[in-house]
């Protein structure tokens, strides 16, 4: 798991296109009435694009939509967990406690 946060003060241009190309993504999105959204996907840059054409059903009516966190994974399962993990209770509140 790689964090985008980890990389904020990143020099080496190495460490964030290795970041970038891991192949799974978790993801927060702060939708315009305050709400948020975490998913998951194999494809990122397709998904936030349907996210912002109004093709994600939770996000359509809450346009725009701006990405407050993104964790990287090499392993789909662990990726998957997280996802499941963000959306639990618990998780919501580390969520709104360290994420974001």
């Amino acid at each position: 798991m790689i964090n985008l946060c980890s990389f904020a003060k990143a020099t080496e241009h190495d460490d964030i296109h290795h970041f970038m190309e891991l192949p799974y993504a978790v993801y927060i999105l702060k939708c315009a009435n305050g709400q948020y959204y975490t998913g998951y996907s194999a494809n990122l840059k397709n998904r936030l694009r349907a996210h912002r054409k109004g093709e994600v059903k939770f996000t359509k009516g809450k346009l725009p939509v701006r990405l407050v966190h993104l964790t990287r994974f090499e392993n789909k399962q662990k990726a998957y967990d997280y996802e499941r993990y963000l959306k639990s209770g618990s998780g919501i509140a580390f969520r709104n406690k360290r994420l974001i």
